[in-house]
């Protein structure tokens, strides 16, 4: 098979190479996948630099999400039969970027027939991220104001549409005027340009001075520090991740006196610690998918020899939406 594989990290465009490699077997617990698409996620970026919080062993494919139909299953799987089209998450060294990849039984899910593949694929880490933040971490409820950082991003987009299925009047905030014309299709009320608008005095503005009810941040620095400044009585930051590069330092006196809430979220202890909220969380995600609530909304579609060239320009930030890559 083809398979996109990294012997030494670095930028995705070094790391990255196209070759021929062996089948993959099923394994025990196992399902070996036939491809169909695979999303560029920014861990796939960490991956090829040597700096996600996993390092697989040299040689792998990265590949972190993917949608496709099952062409083996391996002693012990139960779940899913040759022919299932599912979506799920590989395990290194056989990511989603081949022909080919290897994904653990626990972490396959079946595909809503309500999506094509390439949506299908990217109905896994960001929605899931996004539907645990804001009804699991908090309850964002219908009416509620919710703003959305990197809103045109892999999470943020995400979170745009279920903020919407939920009720709430979305704020999106994104950097670039391509990224605000992504973000009005995915659904948002009000699209903030980061480069001309101030998004503190646009949410004042929006709530009549009564500020955001929950405020969605995957970026850190700078957005984090300015979003307490337009938080709600009783609201909820939540801090998805740093993908500003800066982790901040919360003044937690400020929360005290606002009564506000700082709350966390990592997906991927779920994993390790609940796996059935997980599974529950997927099921909600089909219903949705299904009554037409949510549908990912992919900008690029691109082939397999196009992995290296599309990640290097998520890594750079030179991409508006999802990327996917279908063999």
């Amino acid at each position: 098979m083809k398979a996109w594989r990294i012997h030494e990290v670095g930028e995705p465009k070094e790391a990255l190479q196209l070759m021929d490699v062996p089948d993959p077997g099923a394994g025990p617990g196992r399902l070996v996948v036939r491809v169909a698409a695979a999303p560029a996620n920014f861990p796939d970026v960490l991956l090829c630099r040597g700096q996600y919080q996993l390092k697989p062993e040299l040689p792998f494919t990265p590949g972190v999400e993917l949608a496709g139909t099952v062409v083996a299953v391996g002693e012990g799987v139960t779940r899913f039969a040759v022919g299932d089209r599912i979506i799920g998450n590989p395990e290194f060294p056989f990511g989603g970027f081949a022909e080919l990849a290897v994904v653990p039984e626990e972490d396959a899910y079946r595909a809503p027939a309500s999506l094509d593949d390439a949506e299908a694929s990217a109905l896994s880490i960001g929605y899931q991220t996004s539907w645990f933040a804001l009804h699991r971490r908090t309850q964002l409820r219908a009416g509620e104001t919710l703003l959305v950082h990197a809103a045109a991003g892999g999470v943020g987009s995400a979170a745009v549409q279920l903020g919407k299925a939920a009720g709430a009047t979305v704020i999106g905030v994104v950097g670039g005027a391509e990224k605000a014309d992504y973000c009005r299709a995915l659904g948002a009320d009000v699209v903030v340009d980061r480069h001309r608008e101030d998004f503190v005095d646009v949410v004042k503005d929006v709530t009549a001075g009564r500020g955001a009810d929950v405020i969605y941040d995957p970026v850190g620095g700078d957005s984090y520090n300015r979003s307490t400044k337009c938080i709600a009585f009783e609201g909820r930051i939540l801090v998805i991740g740093f993908a500003g590069g800066t982790i901040p330092q919360p003044a937690l006196n400020h929360a005290l006196i606002k009564n506000y809430s700082i709350i966390g979220l990592h997906w991927g202890l779920y994993r390790q610690y609940n796996r059935a909220a997980i599974e529950a969380c997927h099921e909600e995600l089909c219903r949705l998918a299904d009554d037409g609530a949510i549908t990912p909304l992919i900008s690029e579609r691109l082939s397999l020899d196009d992995v290296a060239d599309g990640v290097a320009r998520l890594g750079d930030g030179h991409t508006v939406g999802r990327l996917v890559f279908q063999p």
